[in-house]
């Protein structure tokens, strides 16, 4: 099995740490995010990993290097405009001839990368999701009308939804819905499959998930972190 880590972001969110860091290199405790994600793929596997990079890339390149040290192989592709989240794909798509994992850069998880392989294969689509359940509080009220006239209201509610964990197990065939030499997002890949028609199957992850490029799952890794949970977040 191959993985392919998107890395070339801008990291916006976490401005302005990452005017200077690419998000990727990020410090969780005492280990960039990058680092355990690498350790995290070879503790699953995974023996060869492709980074896309592009912002700060140099940085990423002087870290990793070619992987020995995790016992991984790495090779780089760079971009030399921003692709989106899946154009970058394109770059090696020639290495890519089974199915293959894609994961953005700055997550940390305790997914099964074996189970959510084995569940892409048995259901047989292109592209299999993983994904989380993430409650989301609305600090308002929020009115529910018809019309001119209020039918329901919930103060402050809670809301309950699967989003994507940004990994994602493919096969080749995919290569085929990518547009090359422009940016294509992976919003843009899931519309163009709905619109054809094609499958996209979501493997449900009940375990630990972290988006380091959002500000309040990057302070809440340094917390726990610091309270001495570096092993569930695999450091």
């Amino acid at each position: 099995m191959k993985a392919v880590i998107q890395a070339g972001g801008r990291g916006t969110r976490l401005r302005p740490y990452t005017l200077v860091l690419p998000k990727p290199l990020m410090p969780v405790g005492e280990l960039p995010v990058i680092e355990m994600l690498v350790k995290w793929l070879r503790r699953n596997g995974v023996e060869k990993t492709y980074i896309t990079i592009g912002y700060l890339g140099h940085l990423i390149r002087a870290l990793c290097g070619d992987g020995k040290q995790w016992d991984m192989e790495i090779v780089y592709s760079e971009e030399s405009e921003p692709l989106g989240t899946i154009g970058p794909l394109l770059l090696v798509r020639e290495e890519l001839d089974e199915t293959f994992l894609v994961l953005n850069g700055d997550l940390i998880t305790d997914l099964d990368i074996r189970a959510f392989t084995t569940f892409h294969r048995q259901h047989g689509g292109i592209v299999t999701v993983g994904v989380t359940e993430k409650k989301i509080e609305v600090d308002l009220g929020v009115i529910e009308g018809k019309g001119d006239t209020i039918t329901g209201f919930r103060e402050k509610p809670t809301m309950d939804f699967h989003v994507s964990m940004g990994m994602y197990c493919m096969e080749p065939a995919v290569f085929d819905l990518i547009p090359a030499g422009v940016p294509f997002g992976f919003d843009n890949l899931m519309h163009l499959m709905l619109e054809r028609g094609l499958p996209i199957h979501m493997y449900k992850h009940k375990g630990f998930w972290m988006d380091i490029g959002r500000e309040e799952d990057y302070v809440r890794a340094q917390e726990m972190f610091q309270k001495g949970s570096s092993s569930i977040l695999g450091a």
